[in-house]
């Protein structure tokens, strides 16, 4: 029986979790998580989309993108500053310092170690994969990355998953997603994947060795 592909998601699993991202963009920046999530929401609800979706789907571009988030916190803060926010860059200031989350670094790697194909499944951004596949370099190379940018779909839209499956060469029954958001790992699940929803690195470890067989980490 072949052994299953595991996907992992980048923000909140092979990252670290998108609040303490939050937290520390607010120490460096000056911007509060509440403010930014507001203005995520208000520049995306302008599109008719989620927060996120315009960069995700490559709808806008990073620069564009900043300059509706500055035009938007002004507007909903007034007298806000905005000096040390470096929005029509984000990505660059967005990752300052961050790096990958070391257990599931290992997990990928102790999978791949073990014959388990692993691949990358993540709603991501043109102008920032400089800055994420440097974070997620020690997990070596991967059999297959999809980054929602680049096939035009993200998230928990079922046909993602489709696409994965076609670019990776991988049945349904045989792919395995590792998602922060269980929204999306019920998505996976609608079209015949398998999902572990990660809520901490001890829970998603244990769940995906009941899943895959994956052995132990020693």
């Amino acid at each position: 029986m072949p052994q299953p592909m595991i996907w992992f998601d980048f923000g909140g699993v092979l990252s670290p979790p998108l609040d303490d991202l939050f937290d520390s963009y607010h120490a460096r920046a000056g911007i509060s998580p509440r403010q930014m999530k507001t203005a995520l929401a208000a520049v995306a609800a302008e599109l008719g989309h989620e927060p996120l979706a315009p960069l995700e789907l490559a709808l806008l571009t990073e620069e564009e993108w900043g300059a509706a988030m500055a035009r938007v916190l002004a507007e909903a803060n007034p007298g806000i500053d905005l000096s040390r926010a470096r929005l029509r860059s984000f990505g660059e200031q967005w990752f300052e310092g961050v790096s990958a989350n070391p257990v599931m670094v290992s997990t990928a790697r102790h999978a791949k170690e073990h014959g388990y194909r692993v691949g990358i499944l993540s709603n991501n951004v043109v102008e920032w994969e400089a800055h994420w596949r440097a974070i997620v370099a020690p997990v070596g190379e991967v059999d297959c990355v999809v980054d929602s940018c680049k096939v035009g779909v993200r998230k928990p839209d079922p046909e993602i998953f489709r696409r994965a499956e076609k670019e990776a060469g991988v049945p349904a029954a045989e792919c395995v997603l590792v998602d922060d958001l269980a929204e999306n790992c019920a998505a996976a699940r609608s079209v015949g994947w398998r999902a572990v929803h990660f809520r901490n690195n001890a829970q998603a470890v244990r769940d995906l060795a009941g899943l895959t067989g994956l052995p132990a980490l020693v």
